[in-house]
Parts: structure tokens; C-alpha cells; sequence
């Protein structure tokens, strides 16, 4: 058995009187029955302290340690590749500083901008991997439509929100067929009775009460979505829970920062009407 480490989020406890217990990655505890297996010889190979024996009982432990799935391979931390580092940071400063330095500590390299580029050209200036725009409130009337475009040149498109005192991370789309912001907007609009209300709110103009903004936590909050969003695309790495990101909306309560997910497709392209002949 080649040395391994406890997966992430299983843990060993020793239980006063009881001798060791495993906490899952979903919160269940699991007595260790061990024999005569030495208990710290076993902690000192879940660690990674020791090499993991090939047999007797302390590998008959491990063995079933493995095949239950609670066991991995130190997985190297992989690298933001460099075809994918720089990440263009739109929109305001509240959300995209915290993002900023949240990337660069991931490896990406962010470019911030307080432009707000209605053009295509204008988005891939500077060969961005990637587009990131944030908005501390609604977004206005066809501001996002050429972003919208990016994913078909090959530039991956994130965006976030606010509508007072929620904010709404959107999918990223990195790919032609992805959802893409006025996909968003379609489906919102679909899914509530309200929907001459929300475009009329997202239309303006609005009169506001006291400032809503994201405090600093929030802010962290998003920015941390965003760039976990970011990192998994520029690493390839997989979907483990929840909805695929392609496919997901988030929408993050700014008063108690909540986090709820809901399923969202692409809008399919409408066939023309057909030409009355005569």
C-alpha cells in the first residue's frame, strides 16, 4: 500500500475509555476497532508521519480504511496554468478588490479596471483568459450583452450582482451553449409572477433606503465564490457537490450570508416567425 492520509474531511478521534472513533466527511462518527493494532502507530501513518506497513493488523486496518473510501493520495495542489492567468477584474472596487487578492494567492494574475466596455473589442483587449464583472447593484439594460459573447472567442465570462440586500453570483460560461447573463435574466423573469415589477426594477430608476451594500464579509464571501468558480475552470478540476457551476445560480443573502443554489439552462434560440406569403 503506497502512503496515504486520511481524505478530506475524515478524522480520527481518540475517545477517553473507548479508543478511537472516525468522524466521516458528512459529520457521522464510527468506532475504530483495531485489535491489536497500535493505536499511535496508526495515527503516525493517517498522518503521513509514518510509511503504511504491507501487512498485519495495523495494514488489515488501513486496508479497510481504503477500500471504505476514507483514505487518499496526497494530491498535489495544482498550478493555475499559465494560459489561464490573467484574469480581467471589471465593475466596483468593493467586490472586485477582495477578489483580486484572492486570485493572485491562488496563482491567477488579476487586472483591475473601473471601465465599463460596452464592445466586444473592447473585453478582449489585452488577451484576458478570462472576465470577471462585478456590480455593487442591478445590472443595467444590455451593459452585459457583448460579455455575453465572450465564451465563443475562447475567454471564460463570470459575473456577480446586487439587488439590495442580495447578491447573485451567475454561472460561468466558458464555452459556447453556456448560460450566459440575459440567459439569466430570461429564466428570473419566467419563474416569478412579478416579472413586470423585476424589469421595471432592474429598468430604474429606483429610490433606496440606507446604504445595502455588501459589508466586508460579504464581499469575502463573494469573492471567495467567484474565485473557487475561477480556480476549478483554469485547473480543470471537478464538480464534487451540489449543481455543476455551468448550470448553477447562487444567490447570497447579504444579512446572514446564505447561500442558496438554484438550476438554471441556457435559454434554446427562438425560431423566426414564419413570412406571411401575400
Amino acid at each position: 500500500m503506497s502512503r496515504s492520509r486520511l481524505a478530506p474531511g475524515v478524522e480520527i478521534v481518540p475517545v477517553p475509555g473507548r479508543g478511537l472513533a472516525l468522524r466521516t466527511a458528512e459529520g457521522e462518527f464510527l468506532g475504530v476497532r483495531t485489535k491489536d493494532a497500535d493505536e499511535d502507530a496508526l495515527l503516525a501513518v493517517l498522518s503521513g508521519a509514518a510509511p503504511a506497513p504491507a501487512d498485519g493488523e495495523l495494514g488489515r486496518v488501513l486496508a479497510a480504511f481504503e477500500e471504505a473510501g476514507y483514505l487518499t493520495e496526497e494530491p498535489p495542489r495544482p498550478e493555475w496554468p499559465a494560459a489561464r492567468r490573467r484574469v480581467r477584474l471589471l465593475g466596483d472596487r468593493v467586490l472586485t478588490a477582495p477578489l483580486a487578492a484572492q486570485l493572485a494567492a491562488l496563482g491567477a494574475e488579476p487586472h483591475t479596471s473601473d471601465a465599463q466596455p460596452r464592445h466586444l473589442d473592447d473585453l478582449l483587449r489585452d488577451d484576458p483568459a478570462a472576465v470577471v464583472w462585478c456590480l455593487d447593484g442591478p445590472v443595467p439594460d444590455g451593459l452585459w450583452d457583448a460579455a455575453d459573447r465572450l465564451p465563443g472567442h475562447g475567454v471564460a465570462w463570470l459575473r456577480c450582482h446586487r439587488e439590495g440586500r442580495q447578491a447573485y453570483v451567475e454561472p460561468p460560461a466558458v464555452a459556447p451553449g453556456d448560460v450566459t447573463s440575459a440567459h439569466v435574466r430570461a429564466r428570473r423573469l419566467a419563474a416569478t409572477p412579478a416579472h413586470r415589477e423585476l424589469a421595471a426594477y432592474w429598468a430604474g430608476p429606483r429610490t433606496t433606503g440606507a446604504p445595502s451594500g455588501p459589508t466586508g464579509p460579504a464581499a469575502a464571501l463573494i469573492a471567495a465564490l467567484l474565485a473557487d468558480d475561477l480556480s476549478r475552470w483554469a485547473t480543470d478540476a471537478p464538480d464534487t457537490t451540489g449543481l455543476p457551476a455551468r448550470r448553477r445560480l447562487r444567490r447570497v443573502d447579504l444579512g446572514t450570508l446564505t447561500v442558496t443554489e438554484h438550476p438554471v439552462l441556457p435559454v434554446p434560440d427562438v425560431a423566426p416567425t414564419p413570412k406571411k406569403n401575400g
